[in-house]
């Protein structure tokens, strides 16, 4: 079920956000409490090897992904639309590592959720065309964050894009 967008009722507590990348994929799993907040779980910016064939790239983007869902049992994925980048080379890589991503999430019968960046960035500031210093910024503050860990910024887009999934999700 792809939901382009718009708010829908869902029937979950536990969200895989996904920033796509062939590079670096940033992944989030943040659950709704039953008090109605948000609660971080797990994020990690998965990086692939630049010396690796392609193919070899994307299938290790389909396992780490298979593990999460394996680990954590996530109902649904939000995932970044695809933002057209001036390269095409790099947009069609990045396109084809977010087609893994989604199929890997729709085998498991996941509901799929998609966002742009503008969606994204007004549903986390409340303006559309913020920095990513802001948007990083207010998720720290959107959600309590573990300290002492080093954040990478495709951490921060995948919580981003969960928070939201949530809130644009009626319980």
């Amino acid at each position: 079920m792809n939901k382009n967008a718009t708010c829908y009722t869902l029937h979950t507590t536990r969200v895989l956000g996904i920033d796509p990348g062939y590079e670096r994929l940033g992944i989030a799993i943040i659950e709704k409490l039953s008090g109605g907040k948000e609660s971080y779980v797990y994020s990690e910016c998965f990086k692939t090897s630049s010396k690796e064939e392609h193919h070899l790239r994307l299938s290790k983007i389909q396992k780490i992904v298979e593990s999460y869902i394996k680990k954590y049992n996530p109902n649904a994925l939000a995932i970044e639309s695809l933002f057209l980048n001036t390269n095409q080379k790099t947009a069609i890589k990045v396109a084809e590592a977010r087609g893994v991503v989604l199929a890997t999430c729709s085998s498991f019968g996941m509901d799929v959720y998609e966002y742009t960046p503008l969606q994204i960035k007004t549903a986390v500031t409340g303006y559309g065309r913020s920095e990513k210093s802001q948007v990083m910024s207010m998720v720290g503050k959107l959600i309590k964050l573990p300290e002492g860990k080093k954040w990478q910024d495709d951490e921060y887009d995948a919580i981003a894009v969960a928070l939201t999934c949530f809130a644009c999700i009626r319980f």
